[in-house]
């Protein structure tokens, strides 16, 4: 066994590693990294990547058939399903040379490709080598997270680390979620002519602003996607020996069945922190993520934690901008902490979702209803909007009486390029007033933006004492 002595010992090269191994390496510190895997974890091989390549495939068939409100004709697209398959897997190679092992390793990184466990607070030990690292970042991000539902060991299904790669076309696919991946893959499936049914023992994308959700499910409804909500899943069975596409049965809590011939489980995903020994160097976790404190220290203070591992949001970026987080503290001894006010999420639909900050609800639990304004735009008074026959979103803020953004929520063809300006402003901590007296490009989505914003002062401005002010300054 050959043992190592490091500064940096980094566990799993998903982009939150890869992060920090490539910034830490190229300011100077030795950096080893443990990764039994792929390098790129989730985001490239199976997560981020494939699935916005999936979509805009599923976008370019959508569009083939024309807009005849405007004059264009089309027909529906031939769809070869096993090709867009291949167009996905070549968008993953295309950018794995950027992850790559060879890559690290022209860094100065030392890359080993095995699994490692914990052997003590500072060592980190695999099949052939042992580390011994004045700091350790673990970052072995998450899975698939399966739902204890009977029947469901004894029927193929897909999640998301497994769809990608299947070049059959599915006749009827089923979705166990109704989060973000399974309605991005619902629309995707859909639009590459597959029927969809999607099966949520809640709500529709839950987590976010049910009022700009709904605008989403009313499109993801005319595309002609079946939507079941409030209603869990009670038992799956293979129903194989039936002799159509339809082989398997999903009963639901009510007692009614839906058919399919393919199944996607998404309900959800789970850190993956159960096979790295973490009692040896005494890491506390909860229900599976590893506990942290804001600087993403562990019980152990020497070891960070990033990424899905640690329950936060599963996002990329979340985990660069974590992976930013400990590079400070670690190399230049600052105590950075993170602030989950800046975190941006976007479902990649067609429109798209967009968030950042506080949603209405959660404003007016921490600052009372009264203390709140809720400003809307809908992109109905856009003219881009109109002229593109993309009517159907909104720009929705969230403000405190005072004028400090709190939140803002957006559905928009553009809403995850859009919501960077909203991101910016809360992050500078800017008043409303910022946006609003912002020139806009015209015509642009983003002007929505800046319409929602100068609504807080309508009231304001057009008011009976501005309007006696106006009149007596005319006057002079």
């Amino acid at each position: 066994m050959e043992h190592i002595h490091t500064d940096i010992c980094v566990i799993g090269g998903g982009s939150g590693g890869l992060s920090v191994a490539s910034g830490a390496a190229q300011m100077g510190a030795r950096v080893v990294l443990f990764e039994a895997d792929q390098m790129g974890g989730d985001c490239l091989n199976s997560g981020c990547v494939p699935s916005k390549a999936l979509l805009a495939a599923a976008k370019a068939a959508h569009h083939t058939a024309g807009n005849p409100d405007m004059g264009i004709g089309g027909a529906p697209a031939n769809v070869d399903f096993a090709a867009v398959k291949a167009h996905v897997a070549a968008v993953i190679a295309d950018i794995a040379p950027h992850d790559s092992v060879e890559r690290f390793s022209g860094l100065g990184v030392r890359v080993i490709e095995e699994h490692a466990r914990f052997a003590g607070p500072r060592v980190v030990r695999s099949t052939n080598y042992e580390v011994t690292a004045k700091f350790i970042v673990i970052a072995t991000g998450s899975k698939a997270a399966i739902p204890p539902i009977p029947g469901l060991d004894s029927v193929p299904f897909h999640t998301n680390e497994t769809i990608f790669a299947d070049t059959e076309k599915p006749s009827h696919l089923a979705i166990i979620g109704g989060g973000p991946i399974g309605i991005e893959m619902a629309q995707a499936h859909r639009r590459l002519g597959c029927a969809v049914t999607v099966i949520e023992a809640a709500h529709i994308l839950g987590r976010d602003d049910p009022e700009l959700a709904g605008l989403v499910t009313a499109r993801l409804a005319a595309e002609g996607i079946r939507l079941i909500e409030e209603f869990g899943v009670q038992e799956v069975a293979n129903n194989a020996d039936s002799g159509n596409d339809d082989s398997i049965i999903i009963t639901l809590a009510d007692g009614t069945h839906v058919t399919a011939s393919h199944l996607l489980v998404a309900t959800g995903r789970a850190p993956s922190s159960g096979d790295l020994d973490l009692e040896t160097a005494s890491i506390r976790t909860d229900r599976g993520a590893i506990v942290t404190d804001r600087r993403l220290r562990t019980s152990c203070k020497h070891v960070f934690a990033i990424g899905d591992v640690t329950g936060s949001a599963p996002f990329t970026h979340m985990a660069g901008y974590h992976a930013g987080i400990v590079i400070r503290n670690i190399l230049f001894r600052l105590p950075a902490k993170i602030d989950d006010r800046l975190t941006p999420w976007v479902t990649y639909t067609d429109p798209e979702l967009a968030h950042v900050g506080m949603g209405e609800g959660t404003a007016s639990a921490a600052y009372g209803a009264a203390n709140i304004r809720v400003e809307r735009a809908p992109l109905t008074g856009n003219d881009r909007a109109r002229a593109e026959g993309r009517t159907e979103g909104m720009v929705k803020v969230i403000i405190h009486r005072d004028g400090h953004i709190l939140g803002a929520g957006i559905v928009a063809p553009a809403a995850g390029e859009m919501i960077m300006a909203w991101s910016l402003a809360i992050a500078r901590k800017q008043k409303i007033a910022a946006m609003a007296s912002t020139i806009a490009p015209y015509p642009t989505y983003g002007d929505a933006s800046k319409r929602a914003a100068g609504q807080f002062f309508t009231d304001r401005l057009f008011s009976p004492r501005t309007r006696s002010l106006v009149r007596f300054l005319l006057k002079l």
